[in-house]
């Protein structure tokens, strides 16, 4: 027993001794060490309190001797406390439990603060925090970064086009497959467009097919009325045939208590409210001069519509006195605080009140102007004169005080006495010089204006000046404006209006002198406005408008030079000049013009545009001497020989309409377009053998296909058919490709009846010229004519295999199939075939639109605009089915529309005319007719086969050929 004591007493003292760094009680058997407050207690900080430094850390106490156990704080060693050893790099001290960092102290990478889970984690990216955020960005890293950035912007280019198609034709090919709801429904919603206001109304409201029971409407109970109401009702309405024992106790005088009275009748109450007002307004009536002060008929009007401040507003008005009567009270010399104090009391509809606020304001701030015009707007005109003589007297030289001062007044021979008071004062106003000479008669104005520009007044005034000058005569007008002039050397105004003076006065040669010498004297002293193009042309303009024709050319002229280059003369000159044009500043145009041509005198396309701005804006005279000089630097442009001659022409000026041409053919005796313009001539004043002689001077010296056809052309007018035949043949033999010429022959054949000579025609006519769309169409029309069927469906066959993609051939196939009986099925079929290889083409589209019922038209039209948006034949189509419905004001935009597009379609002008016939007014119809003759058109389906029918001379009478159509025109 001794010996088994003293081994458990050493064994105790074994475990007594220094315990292991890395030592942790319990686990051995599973459990794991801690420590709890209770075990480290008060005195474990006492080394350095809350700011110690762990052991290990950078500042941290020296680490005690391996040996020695130390408890924090420099107690004794416990026992019981586990000691964990050095503290590991980058502990921070309670960032364990939520302790926020120091100041100066920063979060190591790799801290709690880095978002290290999955969702934030990309295989491409990594992280989705940067790797080397800590670290700096210099210039190295934005060079790279923007290198790479242009790398993939370039790499996204390059793909780009391809990517952009191939999403476009994936998402048809999808919406082909899976349509959407808007759609699938659209043609039932432009249905919808067309409903008028009955056939909506007429709609039937939706049934409710909901599922559910819903529950039924309780029936209208009633409850029978007790007894004791109805007596009650029959006592009040009743009536008593004695009276009550109460009554007669206290002789019928006091009401019986316990009794209803009978109910107040309402009628009468109104009438009694309107006798009353009737007695007010009487009582407010004038008795003397029998006017009534109030309306009576508006009394009760101003009533109902008298505006009451609501209990928000008067809070405001409230708050907002008491906030300006603090700053009143803390500022007494501040005015704008009395200006809004007294505004404020105006407001609330105390002008009482707002008039002594005033008052006050002008005795606390008497030297500020504003507070003064403000009490003088409250009050009424004798109490403002007061205000403002004492406000005059306080600020003598406040301007708007003497202009209110003169307001006030309300005869001139006052507010002449105010205003030359103060000039004394204030001699160097302008505005109270500008105000006392509106007051004065012409020769009290020119004194004052004298007066005004002295030394010591307003010399500096270029109004005065300018005003000034005009009451003066011409040489003393001269002299103001040198005056004027030195004064104020940089005024433009003074030099313009001096060279106003002199176009005026007849001194048209001094007006470029004075405008030269402005701009010199500009550009001397670095003024901007000699750079300034824009504003010379704008002076240019108002001048112009004002009548100094002059001037505007001088202005123009000066500045022409004015920041362009040389090389840039042309295109800028021309540009500001159709700019000028634009505007209405013809003149100014036409000065750009001669200046170009001073320099460019060759160019025929500058020479065109003057001779059209003369011919619009300017008179003949100058037109022929503008052509004259043009036919002179250009000889060898023949549109300018052509003008000068048509405008002697439409001036009744032949002999000088053959002279012209006559020096045209001696320059340019090989040019086509001069000899057809003499033919022309002699052919419309009915010198037909002169017109023959001219074409056989041609055909030798010139000798182009279009003279043959000329020539042709006049031999058929004049009747001569053999010799139009034989034309034609030996025209043929020498321009054998040229398909009008085989036309003609063909048509010439026909007429004669020769019809195996004109299917030869247009059999040889078709192999060599076999891609003339009109002469396919001629040989079709020959054999439709002549009752063969076959060969002209054969004919189109052949054409369409020689000319694919061809719709006036197709055209001409859909309606051969539908003139014949049972056709129409065919008809379709071909035209089916032709949208599948024209989708594109109008005329077919057109052509659909009249083939289809009435009722379907309206929805085929929709798709021909799908596909032919801005296509003339659909637009003038689409607008003859608003016609046929009685829609005129959508047919006329769509007509304009057509002849917009294409003025030159003539069958839309005819179609828009015959509507106006029909349904228009004079004035319609002569819109439509100018514009028709100003646009000139020649081509068109109908047009082309009346205007060129065998007969029919309308020469350039574009009325004429008008009604022809009109005529012709025919509506399916």
């Amino acid at each position: 027993k001794h010996l088994g004591m003293s081994s458990l007493t050493q064994k105790r003292r074994a475990l007594a001794g220094q315990v292991p760094s890395n030592y942790v009680p319990g686990l051995g058997r599973g459990a794991t060490g801690f420590t709890t407050r209770s075990d480290i207690g008060p005195a474990r900080y006492q080394q350095g309190g809350e700011d110690a430094v762990p052991q290990g850390m950078p500042g941290a106490a020296p680490a005690p001797p391996q040996n020695q156990a130390v408890t924090p704080g420099g107690a004794p060693p416990d026992r019981n406390v586990v000691s964990f050893g050095s503290a590991p790099a980058g502990y921070v001290v309670g960032a364990g439990r939520g302790m926020a960092l120091k100041p100066g102290e920063q979060q190591e990478a790799g801290s709690k603060g880095e978002d290290l889970g999955d969702s934030n984690y990309s295989e491409f990216f990594g992280y989705g925090e940067s790797l080397f955020k800590d670290s700096n960005y210099d210039d190295d890293d934005r060079e790279a970064d923007a290198v790479w950035e242009a790398v993939d912007d370039t790499m996204d280019m390059r793909r780009k086009e391809r990517r952009e198609e191939r999403e476009k034709e994936e998402m048809r090919k999808y919406r082909s497959k899976l349509p959407t709801l808007h759609s699938q429904f659209a043609d039932i919603k432009r249905d919808l467009g067309e409903l008028s206001k009955d056939d909506w109304l007429n709609i039937p409201d939706a049934n409710d097919i909901g599922a559910k029971k819903r529950k039924a409407p309780e029936k209208e109970r009633f409850m029978p009325a007790p007894d004791s109401l109805l007596a009650q009702a029959q006592a009040e309405q009743g009536s008593h045939a004695q009276l009550d024992d109460r009554q007669q106790t206290k002789g019928g005088i006091a009401t019986v208590a316990g009794t209803a009275s009978q109910m107040t009748d309402l009628n009468k109450v109104g009438e009694g409210r309107n006798t009353y007002l009737q007695l007010k307004l009487d009582r407010v009536s004038d008795s003397v001069s029998g006017q009534t002060v109030v309306d009576p008929k508006g009394y009760l009007t101003d009533l109902n519509s008298s505006i009451r401040n609501q209990s928000a507003d008067v809070g405001d008005i409230k708050q907002a006195r008491l906030l300006l009567k603090s700053a009143i009270g803390s500022n007494p010399k501040h005015a704008p605080a009395w200006i809004a104090a007294a505004r404020l009391e105006v407001i609330a509809g105390k002008v009482a009140q707002a008039r002594n606020l005033i008052v006050q304001g002008c005795e606390a701030t008497p030297l500020n102007e504003d507070i003064w015009l403000e009490a003088s707007t409250m009050h009424p005109p004798d109490a403002a004169k007061k205000i403002v003589a004492q406000a005059v007297q306080h600020l003598p030289t406040s301007v708007p005080l003497w202009m209110r001062a003169a307001d006030l007044e309300t005869e001139d021979k006052h507010r002449r006495r105010v205003l030359r008071r103060s000039l004394e004062l204030i001699p160097d106003s302008e505005r109270l010089w500008k105000a006392a000479v509106e007051l004065e008669t012409s020769e009290s104005a020119r004194v004052l204006l004298t007066r005004a520009v002295e030394e010591g007044c307003c010399p500096m005034s270029v109004d005065l000046w300018l005003a000034l000058a005009r009451l003066e005569d011409y040489s003393n007008a001269k002299k103001v404006l040198n005056d004027a002039r030195k004064k104020v050397p940089s005024e433009p105004q003074i030099w313009f209006t001096a060279a106003k003076l002199e176009e005026a006065n007849g001194n048209g040669q001094n007006v470029s002198k004075i405008l030269e010498r402005s701009m010199r004297q500009f550009t001397d002293m670095r003024l901007k406005i000699a750079d300034d193009r824009d504003f010379w042309h704008q002076q240019a303009e108002d001048a112009e408008r004002a009548g100094y024709p002059g001037v505007a050319e001088g202005l123009v002229r000066v500045s022409m030079d004015v920041n362009v280059i040389p090389s840039e003369r042309r295109r800028i000159w021309e540009a500001e000049a159709e700019a000028l044009l634009d505007r209405g500043a013809v003149h100014c145009a036409r000065t750009i013009y001669a200046c170009l041509l001073q320099i460019l005198n060759t160019k025929k396309k500058i020479w065109m545009a003057a001779a059209q701005l003369e011919k619009k804006h300017g008179t003949p005279e100058a037109l022929d001497v503008l052509l004259k000089k043009a036919t002179t630097m250009c000889p060898k442009a023949w549109p300018l020989w052509l003008m000068g001659a048509k405008e002697k022409w439409l001036a009744g000026d032949l002999p000088g309409a053959r002279t012209i041409l006559g020096e045209a053919f001696k320059i340019n005796p090989d040019n086509e377009e001069i000899w057809l313009a003499a033919v022309k001539l002699e052919n419309e004043n009915n010198e037909t053998q002169r017109a023959r002689t001219l074409l056989e001077k041609a055909r030798v010296q010139a000798g182009t296909e279009r003279i043959w056809m000329q020539s042709a052309i006049l031999e058929r007018e004049a009747g001569d058919a053999e010799t139009h035949l034989n034309l034609l043949l030996e025209g043929l033999k020498k321009y054998p490709q040229f398909d009008k010429l085989w036309m003609m022959l063909i048509q010439a054949h026909r007429s004669a009846g020769r019809i195996e000579k004109a299917r030869e025609a247009y059999t040889e006519g078709c192999a060599k010229c076999p891609q003339s769309i009109p002469l396919w169409l001629v040989a079709v029309t020959f054999e439709r004519e002549a009752g063969q069927v076959n060969k002209a469906r054969s004919l189109l066959e052949k054409g369409r295999l020689k000319i694919p993609k061809c719709a006036e051939l197709w055209l001409e196939t859909i309606r051969l199939e539908v003139s014949l009986e049972g056709g129409k099925k065919l008809a379709s079929t071909r035209l089916a075939q032709a949208l599948q290889e024209c989708p594109q083409s109008g005329i077919l589209w057109s052509e659909a639109i009249l083939l289809e019922p009435r009722q379907q038209r309206k929805a085929k039209s929709v798709d021909a605009i799908k596909n032919c948006e801005n296509d003339p034949f659909v637009i003038c189509t689409v607008a003859r089915l608003f016609h046929a419905d009685r829609k005129l004001e959508k047919a006329r935009t769509w007509f304009n529309r057509a002849v917009t597009l294409n003025p030159d379609f003539g069958d839309a002008w005819a179609y828009w005319y015959k509507l106006e016939m029909q349904h228009g007014t004079d004035v319609t119809r002569g819109e439509v007719l100018k514009r028709c003759c100003e646009a000139k058109p020649k081509h068109g389906e109908v047009w082309q086969v009346v205007c060129k029918k065998p007969g029919n001379k309308f020469k350039d009478d574009f009325k004429a050929r008008l009604m022809a159509v009109v005529e012709a025109v025919r509506d399916r």
